[in-house]
C-alpha cells in the first residue's frame, strides 16, 4: 500500500547533500508531512502549525549537532513528536459535540455559553496536510485519515499509541523505524499498535466519503444551491435519516432531518441569505459560510464541513469561528454593494 502523504527524500547532514541543497529548503520540504502528523496528534490546525514552527526552529538551532546517524526525516519527526507530547500534557481531550453528550430536540435546544476553543477538534484545509496532485488512490486514503471523526477517535489514544498508529498506519513507517524514532523497543510499538487498533475500532467511523465521485459532487452542488436560496424542502431532501448537525464552540447537536429543518427555520434562520465558498476540508466537502450583513455585503460566519455517504449528507458541522477565515486564506468580506446599487 502506498504512503498517504508525499514523503521527502531521506537525506543525511552534514555532507555533500547539505552543500548542494540548503538546510532550510530541506526543512520546508517536510512542512506538509509534519503538519499532517502534528494535526493528527493535536486535533487543531493552528496548534499543529505552531508545533511545526517550533520543530523548524529547534531543528535549525540544532543543525550543527545533527550527526547523520539517522535520516533527516526521522530526526525531524523525533523533534515534532516531542513538541506534540509537551503540548498534550493538558488533561483535556479534544472531541466533537457528539462525543460530549446526547443529541437535543430542536424544541428543547438552548445554545448556552460557548465552550473554550480547546474543547473541540478543529478543521484543517486538505492542502495543508495532503498533496492533492499525488496518486488518486493515495490522496483518497489520506483524506480518510483527516476526517473529523478519525481525528476525534485518535484523541482517545495516549501519546505513544497515537504516534505509533499515525506513523505506522498513516505514514507507513515500519515498527522498527518508529521504535528508533521514539527510542523504545519494536515490541513496545507492536503492543501499542495492537491496543490503539482495539480502541479505534470502537470510535472510528465506517462511512466512506468519495469526493471525486460525480454523484458526490452533484450532491454538494445541490446543497450549495439549496442553502444559498434557503430552500429547506430541497435541503432536507438531501439529508440522511440519521444526519447530525453540530455547531462548535457550542456542545449542542441535533439528529435527524426534522430537527435540522426546525433549527434552520428557527434560531438558525440567521443563516438565511448567506453565501458559500466551496472548500476541500478534512477529507470532506466543505464551505466557507458568509453571513449577510446588508444587501450586497457578507462577512465571515462559519466553516462548514459537509460529510456524506456519496448519496446523502450524514454530517453538517458548523465551526462558528470567523477568525478561521483569515487563517485559512479566505476573503474577509464579500462586497457586491456596487452591483446591488446598479441593479
Amino acid at each position: 500500500m502506498q504512503p498517504v502523504t508525499a514523503t521527502p527524500p531521506r537525506r543525511t547532514l552534514p555532507g555533500t547533500e547539505a552543500e548542494t541543497e540548503p538546510f532550510e529548503r530541506l526543512l520546508e520540504a517536510s512542512r506538509r508531512e509534519l503538519t499532517g502528523y502534528c494535526y493528527r496528534m493535536l486535533g487543531e490546525a493552528s496548534e499543529a502549525e505552531d508545533a511545526v514552527q517550533e520543530t523548524m526552529i529547534k531543528a535549525w538551532s540544532r543543525r550543527d549537532s545533527f550527526a547523520g546517524e539517522s535520516s533527516l526525516r526521522t530526526w525531524l519527526f523525533r523533534i515534532a513528536h516531542n513538541v506534540c507530547v509537551d503540548m498534550l500534557r493538558s488533561p483535556q481531550r479534544r472531541a466533537r459535540p457528539m462525543d460530549l453528550g446526547p443529541s437535543t430536540r430542536t424544541a428543547d435546544a438552548v445554545l448556552g455559553a460557548p465552550l473554550t476553543e480547546g474543547v473541540f477538534v478543529q478543521p484543517i484545509p486538505d492542502e495543508r496536510v495532503i498533496d492533492p496532485s499525488g496518486d488518486p488512490a493515495a490522496v483518497a486514503e489520506a483524506r480518510d485519515t483527516i476526517r473529523l471523526a478519525f481525528i476525534a477517535a485518535l484523541q482517545h489514544l495516549p501519546p505513544l499509541q497515537r504516534s505509533a498508529l499515525i506513523l505506522c498506519e498513516v505514514l507507513r513507517w515500519s515498527a522498527a523505524e518508529v521504535a528508533a524514532l521514539l527510542e523504545v523497543t519494536t515490541a513496545s510499538i507492536n503492543s501499542a499498535l495492537q491496543r490503539a487498533r482495539k480502541t479505534m475500532a470502537h470510535h472510528e467511523p465506517t462511512a466512506p466519503m468519495p469526493l471525486e465521485d460525480p454523484a458526490h459532487k452533484d450532491l454538494l452542488a445541490k446543497y450549495l444551491r439549496a442553502f444559498e436560496s434557503y430552500d429547506m424542502e430541497v435541503l432536507v431532501s438531501l439529508l440522511r435519516d440519521d444526519v447530525v448537525l453540530s455547531m462548535p464552540p457550542f456542545n449542542l447537536w441535533l439528529r435527524g432531518p426534522a430537527d435540522v429543518r426546525a433549527w434552520f427555520l428557527g434560531e438558525g434562520s440567521v443563516c438565511e441569505g448567506g453565501r458559500l465558498i466551496p472548500l476541500a476540508i478534512n477529507g470532506s466537502g466543505g464551505f466557507a459560510n458568509y453571513h449577510l450583513v446588508e444587501p450586497g455585503l457578507w462577512e465571515p460566519f462559519a466553516i462548514q464541513v459537509i460529510e456524506t455517504d456519496g448519496e446523502r449528507i450524514v454530517g453538517h458541522h458548523n465551526f462558528l469561528y470567523p477568525e478561521m477565515f483569515e487563517a485559512f486564506g479566505l476573503p474577509l468580506v464579500i462586497d457586491e454593494r456596487e452591483t446591488v446599487l446598479e441593479d
